[in-house]
């Protein structure tokens, strides 16, 4: 049985999350502020979270990144907030999900269903070691460096760059980004794709305009490839 942690404030959402999501045959516990919500995940380590942005004692995008710091458990966020800088913000504080109030409960245990079918038994994560001219990378222990330093990579960032490592010299489409890295299947802004390409290009020490690694092919999407020469 699959555990559950909803951190929610809200009084009448969470005893009904709780009680439909039981029902279908998870586990669940929930908190209703940040830090709560923050010692539960730590301290009972469960299967997947869902987080609300709005908490009265701390954002849900600072808990997100406090919990992606010791956990890689995933997480799901649940949010009225619609606009794209609060989506970018947690997909690269290492959301898995994020789907918008307001929302069926059907709706998001589907997306739970696909977030742990994804996070749980993709053929990737069981590969060790990938490397690419002077980038090497370790999906066991989730590091990676460039000529022998160490790159300080936010969880999406090492995700990506992963996912167009086991594609190298590959064509890689935005839309099978969005789907593999976000898992957006159904939608979701090339913007954020975008965004995450140019910071992973400034910590590899390149440009679009000069590129090293990372070659954009318009109109289609990005390639990896070791440098030439």
């Amino acid at each position: 049985m699959a555990q559950v942690l909803i951190v929610e404030d809200d009084p009448r959402i969470r005893p009904l999350l709780m009680r439909s999501l039981g029902e279908m045959g998870y586990a669940v516990a929930s908190a209703s502020t940040g830090m709560a919500g923050l010692a539960m995940a730590v301290e009972t380590k469960p299967d997947l979270v869902i987080l609300d942005l709005g908490l009265p004692d701390v954002d849900g995008t600072q808990v997100l990144t406090m919990l992606r710091a010791v956990s890689q458990v995933p997480v799901i966020v649940a949010s009225a907030r619609d606009d794209d800088p609060s989506l970018i913000g947690c997909l690269d504080a290492g959301a898995d999900d994020y789907v918008v109030k307001p929302y069926t409960t059907a709706q998001l245990e589907a997306r739970i269903r696909a977030v742990m079918r994804r996070t749980g038994g993709e053929a990737r994560s069981r590969r060790r070691a990938l490397e690419v001219g002077g980038l090497e990378l370790d999906t066991a222990a989730r590091t990676a460096s460039l000529d022998g330093a160490t790159l300080d990579l936010s969880p999406r960032e090492f995700d990506l760059l992963v996912r167009l490592a086991e594609s190298v010299d590959e064509v890689v489409t935005k839309r099978e980004l969005l789907v593999d890295v976000w898992h957006q299947a159904w939608g979701g802004s090339d913007k954020t794709v975008d965004v995450h390409l140019s910071w992973l290009r400034r910590k590899l020490g390149e440009t679009a305009a000069e590129p090293r690694y990372l070659h954009t092919v318009r109109g289609v999407g990005v390639r990896l490839s070791p440098p030439e020469g």
